[in-house]
């Protein structure tokens, strides 16, 4: 069976687009199966999720998108993913200017800033933050740790730390996995370094370590802002380069969409 598919990456955060109408039947193949084999970085094409994709169907948005996740497991929204969706539509005609995409958590709206070829820069409306504890005591194996829960779309636990010399890698697996969270969470690693600048590490629920990310970068900015860390506008620093935050009611994030290839994935 082939899955034709197109490889894009917001701050090297990257995904496998795939028209929802050249995807299999899922009552014949599982989708949470081929996102899997998809994104396996050895033995398929190798990504952080698999995006279906649908055309325009309605006058509020320009198209849809339903995320699935490396392990299978399906996810609310990606700010660097739908980022890369509103590129994906733009390529294919069914945008311009402005784009707004139907996610798993509403419609979310994104102004291209600049475009050069396959190369674009977007500022995305990701709404008003949800802060559910400010200040929540998590009980982990190595002690208590103070974190900050929220929701931007989907669940985030952002940690103030000092710097990055631990394990936060499997602090970031375990409070993925924490009997508080359900559903699983989103985590967040945030270091403040200057009033409008936070530098931070990412452990996203279903895909692991990522180079950035665009929800963890707004519930990261959101939790320094609360805390008093950090003031608006807030430069979120991770070990892709930079995204940008601002803070007007709802929060807007800046950052950028590169399409870097097309292909079939060839799966039994």
């Amino acid at each position: 069976m082939k899955i034709p598919f197109t490889k894009a990456h917001g701050a090297h955060n990257d995904f496998l687009l795939t028209w929802r109408n050249d995807a299999p039947d899922p009552d014949v193949m599982d989708h949470a199966a081929i996102a899997q084999a998809i994104c396996e970085r050895h033995t398929g094409v190798g990504a952080d999720g698999w995006m279906l994709v649908d055309p325009p169907s309605d006058p509020h948005s320009e198209g849809a998108i339903q995320l699935y996740n490396s392990d299978g497991s399906m996810a609310e929204i990606s700010g660097n993913g739908t980022r890369c969706a509103a590129a994906f539509l733009i390529r294919h005609g069914h945008a311009a200017g402005v784009v707004r995409v139907l996610t798993g958590a509403g419609v979310k709206t994104l102004r291209l800033l600049r475009r050069r070829d396959l190369e674009f820069e977007f500022e995305m409306n990701m709404g008003v933050p949800e802060i559910t504890a400010e200040g929540f005591s998590l009980e982990l194996i190595g002690g208590d740790r103070d974190v900050t829960l929220l929701w931007v779309g989907n669940p985030q636990c952002a940690v103030p730390v000092e710097n990055f010399d631990f394990d936060w890698r499997a602090m970031g697996a375990e409070i993925e996995r924490h009997s508080h969270f359900p559903n699983r969470t989103n985590v967040s690693f945030v270091r403040p370094v200057d009033r409008h600048t936070i530098d931070v590490r990412f452990w996203e629920r279903g895909a692991g370590e990522t180079m950035s990310s665009g929800t963890g970068s707004t519930g990261a900015a959101a939790m320094a802002v609360a805390r008093g860390m950090a003031e608006s506008p807030v430069r979120v620093e991770t070990p892709a380069g930079a995204l940008e935050v601002r803070f007007e009611g709802d929060v807007f994030l800046t950052g950028p969409a590169q399409i870097i290839a097309e292909g079939v994935f060839h799966t039994g």
